[in-house]
C-alpha cells in the first residue's frame, strides 16, 4: 500500500492549511463546562462536510456539551498522521484506514460512517457514447495518484483495466474539457457541477454503481479516548448525526453554508445546493444501513465484504482481524429516524 498514512479521500485539489471554526453565540452552556473536541477534516470546506458545519452553526454540538474544534483539511495536510501524532482527536477518513491500522499493529479505529456510498466518479463526454465501465477498456483515464492504490486496483481486477491506461489528473478540468474523448475521475458531487458550468454535457460513472461497496467520509479515533472519554465520544457521534440529520433536510441550512462559504470563499452557494443536491440523489449519505440504523450506521457484514474485495485485488494480505479496526459500538442508534 505505499506510504502508511498516505490514503486521502481528496488530493485532487488545491487546498488550504486547517483553521478553526468559532462556536455559535447564543449557547445554552457556558464554555467553562464544555468539553473540548478537535475534529479535522480531509478537504477545504464543502457541503460534503455539511453536517459536521451544521452541528456548529446551530449549537448541536454545544448542547450535547461539546466545543467543537473542527478544522478545515488542505492539500498539504494528511488527516492520519494528525491523529495518530495526537494533534487531532478525531479525523474525517476513509475506509483503508481502519485495515492499516490493523495491518500495522496501530490503536486507532473507526467508529462511524458518514457516506454509505463512495463518492468517487468516472467522468466523460455525453458525445463520446461511453455507456459502461466496460466501454473504458483499453482507453486512457486521468485518475489521481492515490486512486492508484485505492480504488484502481479495483476497476483493473474488477473490468480488465491495465495500468497503461493511467493519466495523471490534473487541477484543472481544461483537458478534460478540451478533449472530447476524456475519461476524468472526479467526486459526484463537484466536479460534474464544474463542468457543466463551463457547458459541457458529462455523463457520471459511479464506481459504488459498479461493484465498489464501500463506506466513505469515515470517523477514526484513538483506542485510548474510546477507552477514557466514552460518554464525550458517544455524545460528538450523536451531535453529528443530528447536524447531518438536519443538513440533508437541506431546510435551515444557511448558517452552516455561510460558514462554509466564510472559510472556503471559493466555495459558492449554487455549487453548496449542487453538493447537497447530488448526495441526496446518489444516496450518498442516507442508503444502505442508514436508512435503518441512522445516518453513520455501519455492519460487520459490509467491513467484511470490503476487506475480502481490496484482499483479492492484492491490496492487503489474507488474515486480517479487521474487528480490530472499527467499532459500532457509537453508531446504529437510529437517531434522526422518525
Amino acid at each position: 500500500m505505499g506510504t502508511k498514512y498516505r490514503i486521502q479521500r481528496r488530493t485532487l485539489l488545491t487546498g488550504a492549511a486547517a483553521f478553526s471554526l468559532v462556536p455559535v453565540a447564543g449557547a445554552r452552556v457556558s464554555a467553562q463546562t464544555l468539553d473540548k473536541v478537535s475534529f479535522q477534516t480531509d478537504w477545504r470546506a464543502q457541503a460534503e462536510h455539511g453536517g459536521y458545519y451544521q452541528a456548529v452553526a446551530k449549537g448541536i454540538y454545544r448542547r450535547y456539551g461539546i466545543e467543537c474544534d473542527l478544522r478545515q483539511g488542505g492539500a498539504q495536510l494528511n488527516p492520519a498522521q494528525l491523529l495518530v501524532t495526537g494533534r487531532a482527536d478525531m479525523i474525517m477518513s476513509n475506509p483503508f484506514q481502519p485495515l492499516n491500522y490493523v495491518r500495522d499493529g496501530l490503536p486507532f479505529l473507526c467508529i462511524a460512517a458518514i457516506f454509505q456510498k463512495e463518492p468517487v466518479i468516472f467522468m466523460t463526454h455525453e458525445e463520446a457514447g461511453i455507456d459502461s465501465f466496460e466501454a473504458m477498456r483499453g482507453k486512457p483515464m486521468a485518475i489521481s495518484a492515490a486512486s492508484r492504490v485505492t480504488h484502481w486496483p479495483f476497476l483493473r481486477s474488477r473490468f480488465g483495466f491495465d495500468d497503461s491506461q493511467i493519466r495523471p489528473k490534473s487541477v484543472s478540468l481544461q483537458p478534460f474539457m478540451a478533449d472530447k474523448k476524456s475519461i476524468w475521475q472526479g467526486f459526484v458531487s463537484s466536479e460534474p457541477f464544474a463542468a457543466m458550468q463551463a457547458g459541457i454535457r458529462p455523463r457520471v460513472h459511479m464506481i459504488a454503481d459498479a461493484g465498489y461497496d464501500s463506506y466513505n467520509t469515515t470517523i477514526d479515533i484513538s483506542a485510548r479516548m474510546v477507552a477514557e472519554k466514552r460518554d464525550l465520544v458517544q455524545r460528538f457521534i450523536d451531535a453529528t448525526i443530528e447536524g447531518w440529520t438536519e443538513y440533508m433536510k437541506g431546510e435551515d441550512v444557511g448558517a452552516a453554508n455561510a460558514l462554509i462559504r466564510q472559510h472556503n470563499p471559493e466555495m459558492p452557494e449554487d455549487k453548496l445546493a449542487y453538493g447537497l443536491r447530488a448526495m441526496k440523489e446518489h444516496g450518498i449519505v442516507q442508503s444502505h444501513e442508514a436508512e435503518t440504523l441512522g445516518i453513520g450506521a455501519m455492519t460487520h457484514e459490509r467491513w467484511a465484504s470490503f476487506y475480502a474485495t481490496m484482499r483479492d485485488t492484492g491490496a492487503y494480505p489474507a488474515g486480517l482481524d479487521i474487528r480490530r479496526g472499527y467499532s459500532l459500538d457509537f453508531v446504529n442508534r437510529k437517531i434522526g429516524l422518525g
